[in-house]
């Protein structure tokens, strides 16, 4: 489900059984990597929106989490933390944060939500067939990563 009315509606009256949370995570440089970060979140929007389609009807793909690059990881990180305390008191019982930043590669431990962490793929010379054919690729990659996550946490229920 998208962050549009329609679906937020729709998850309003059955959210027993979405329980599952999607945060992209977008990194913003205004300095030499502006054009880097901006095809990471190109990328991870797009890989976003397929594990939707992939899940719609199991989770919710949240608003990109949008931080400045250049900011103190303590700073995002404690942002980032009261998304997921948000979220969590909202009875997601996973949430997922799709990220082409390695930084939070180092902080994960400090979260309940399982980061899933792709290198960016320039996409600005390929065709849009080419583009679904690689996040398809991608996405199909990930998605035995969420139902492992889905049977762990279901066994610690």
């Amino acid at each position: 489900m998208k962050w549009i009315p329609k679906d937020v509606q729709t998850y309003l009256s059955a959210k027993e059984y979405i329980d599952t949370a999607v945060v992209p995570l977008y990194s913003i440089s205004m300095e030499a990597e502006m054009k880097q970060s901006a095809e990471s979140a190109e990328f991870i929007a797009l890989l976003a929106a397929q594990v939707e389609r992939q899940f719609a009807g199991r989770l919710v793909l949240l608003p990109p989490f949008t931080y400045l690059k250049r900011e103190s990881s303590e700073k995002t990180g404690g942002d980032l933390k009261n998304w997921e305390s948000t979220l969590l008191d909202a009875e997601f019982k996973h949430v997922f944060y799709l990220t082409a930043d390695a930084e939070w590669r180092r902080m994960e431990d400090q979260y309940e939500g399982s980061f899933i962490w792709l290198p960016s793929i320039p996409l600005e010379s390929m065709s849009d067939g080419q583009k679904i054919t690689l996040v398809d690729s991608q996405v199909n990659q990930l998605l035995p990563l969420f139902t492992q996550k889905w049977h762990e946490n279901q066994g610690n229920s």
